[in-house]
This record gives C-alpha cells, structure tokens and sequence, in this order.
C-alpha cells in the first residue's frame, strides 16, 4: 500500500495504517524535499476547538476529537505547544447576532468552555484589544506543526515504513490488479493507494480515473510579523467575526510558538495555470465575490491595508508595527457552479482513496480525520 504525501494529513493516515496491521506492507511517497514543507508548515499553528464548523459535517467530527488527540500526542512527543486560548471578537453590535450563532455552533459542536466577555472582561485578557463583546475559546492552542509532522514520520520510519522525499508522483495507472505510480524514481505497483496531495489532490485523482469536479483552485496566504517590540500587543489569538459564506477564518492575529506575532492571512486567488483560470468553477467564484477579491488585492499590495485590518480590534497597531512575514498555499477545492467546497471531501476510485479537500482544520483533526480514511481503506480491502 502506497500513501501519496507527506503533509501532517498523509503522515497521519499512514502512522494509523501502520499501527492497525504489524508488518503491513506501506510506503510514504512525498514530492518535496522533506516532509511537511507545504500547507503544514505555512499557516497560523493554531489548533482549532471546533467553533466554526456546521454540525455534523466532517470538519465539526473531527475536529474536537482532534484536537485532543493532537494535544495529548504533542505532550507525550514533547512537541511544543501551547493551550493560549482565542477571543472572537465582534467590533461592533451588527456583529453581534453572528457571534451569538458561533457560540451556539461551538456548543452543538462540543466545544467546551466556550463564553461570550463584555467590556472589562474582554480586556482581563486581551488589554490591547477593543470590541463590543468577545467568544473566548480557553482550549484553542497553538502547535508547529511542522515539529508534529517530524514526529509522525520519525514513527514512521521506527516502525519500518519508508518516507520517500523528492518523489513526486506523475501519473496514475492501472495494471494487472495493482494501481500503478509513475514517480521520479521510476514506477511503484501497489494493491491500493490513499492520495493525501494537497494541490495536486485533483490532478492525481482526474488521472486515477475521478470525476474532475471539485477542483483545486489554491489560495494565496500571505502574512505579516508583528515586530518583537509590539508583540506583546497580543496575548494569543484574536480573531475576527468571520462572513459565514466564505470558508475563510478572515485576518486574525496569532501568537506562535516560539513567541512571534503573526498578522494574516490574506486570501488571493493563485490559479497553477490558465487551465485554473478559464475552468467554468473559477469563473463563477470571480463573478460573485470580485469585491472581496480586490479587498485581498489591495492588502497584498497595500502593509497600510493589512494594518487596517487588524487596528479595528487592537487600535496600536500601526504599519509600521508589521514586517514581511510567509506566504503559504491553500489548497481549496471549488465545485464546477463556484462555490467554495466547506467540508473535508474524500472520494473513491478502483484502487484509490482521494483526500480531495482538506484546508483548515485538517491539522488539527489529522489523527481523527486518519482514523476515518483508514476505516474506508479497511472495508475496500475486506
């Protein structure tokens, strides 16, 4: 059996696969030169509690478990990490009946802990930070992700299971009852293959023999760093009430682990090429939101822009206050009418699982999310 990607999701569906059958025959084929160099290691390391997400849906089951699970692996992995809490903060009363609705949502959820802070609470916590009312979430952590996939793989490769860097699969193929990768290293036969590549996740799937639809169509994150002398501005994370259409957490600041401020990120559209561009999905998703596209433009361009943003729930900050930070990739699938896919989407081809959407919270709920594409993979094998 092949896993194809080495991201945290891919670590930790083939660490789940390993550990449910001893010397099960397993390889990690991952494109990159190490392991968690793309949307693992590019993002704000938060673990999220689970609020935003529509009960029932796969993100929703898998994300409070997750994050348990997750917090409980990085304790005993000693990976770093922190349980810093987030406020959600509506900076005016028209935000408020959307806020109200996160806190109902957290709750049906199973967040727990959850509560809504006014005036001098809100301020207890985050002295710097201004708005009419808050949801604190205390069980919101933060984690680097990147030392969580170091980990995985480091398992992985205890446990006898090969993690292949620079070994980016190129075509898929069938043969002889084997499903066949064609790789930079020449070609592997596997009785099955879960596909975990990220913005590659339709590509593969399309040459696996899946429908075309959803497709990626990756995103753009650029953030900004909160030079050392104002970061302590920030106690946490502070988040903003988001647009329930948008599959997007909006500009927030976020405390790291190693102490950093981050300011971010931005949302732009970042075709691979003009295939992306011309599909009939991409077209439909520009037509209906080209306003909140040319916001993101002007604060990719604009560092006064992105200072805006984050100066309406903590006033200090200033433009001067922020410096370039990193840039990631989102790899988010978008149906053929426009819309932007909200949930984790996994499909099936003869031989394959695909993992053909899986932005935020996938980290977080990489281990609980594993433990379901393993439960799929052992009732195709039956």
């Amino acid at each position: 059996m092949v896993v194809v990607g080495a991201g945290i999701v891919g670590l930790a569906v083939a660490r789940e696969l390993s550990m449910r059958r001893a010397g099960r025959k397993l390889a990690v084929l991952e494109g990159a030169g190490d392991v968690g160099s793309g949307q693992t290691r590019a993002n704000s390391g938060v673990v999220h509690a689970g609020i935003y997400y529509a009960p029932g849906s796969l993100k929703a089951r898998t994300c409070v478990t997750g994050a348990r699970e997750l917090l409980s692996y990085c304790e005993r992995h000693a990976v770093p990490h922190e349980r810093c809490g987030k406020l959600i903060v509506a900076r005016n009363e028209a935000e408020l009946p959307r806020l109200e609705q996160l806190e109902q949502r957290g709750r049906a959820n199973g967040v727990s802990g959850l509560r809504m802070l006014y005036g001098d609470e809100l301020r207890e916590l985050e002295p710097h930070c201004r708005g009419v009312a808050a949801l604190h979430s205390p069980n919101t952590a933060i984690v680097d992700f990147s030392a969580v996939a170091r980990t995985l793989a480091g398992e992985l490769e205890r446990a006898t299971v090969p993690v292949v860097t620079g070994c980016g699969v190129r075509d898929v193929g069938q043969g002889r009852g084997r499903i066949v990768l064609r790789h930079a290293h020449g070609e592997t036969r596997a009785r099955f293959a879960v596909f975990c590549a990220g913005t590659a996740a339709d590509l593969l799937a399309r040459k696996a023999g899946a429908s075309s639809n959803p497709r990626i169509v990756p995103f753009r994150g650029s953030y900004l760093r909160v030079r050392s002398e104002r970061a302590h501005l920030v106690r946490g994370l502070i988040y903003p009430v988001p647009d329930p259409e948008l599959p997007f957490l909006g500009v927030h600041l976020s405390r790291h682990v190693d102490g950093t401020v981050t300011l971010g990120p931005g949302a732009l559209l970042w075709p691979r090429g003009p295939l992306d561009v011309v599909w009939p999905g991409t077209l439909r998703l520009v037509r209906r939101w080209w306003r909140t596209g040319l916001r993101e433009l002007r604060r990719a361009l604009s560092r006064r822009a992105f200072a805006a943003a984050a100066s309406e729930y903590v006033p200090e900050l200033r433009p001067r206050d922020l410096v370039p930070g990193f840039q990631g990739v989102r790899a988010q699938a978008v149906a053929r009418d426009g819309t932007l896919v909200d949930d984790f989407v996994v499909s099936e081809t003869e031989r394959a699982l695909h993992v053909r959407n899986a932005p935020s919270p996938a980290a977080t709920s990489s281990l609980a999310l594993a433990r379901l594409i393993a439960d799929r993979v052992e009732q195709r094998l039956a």
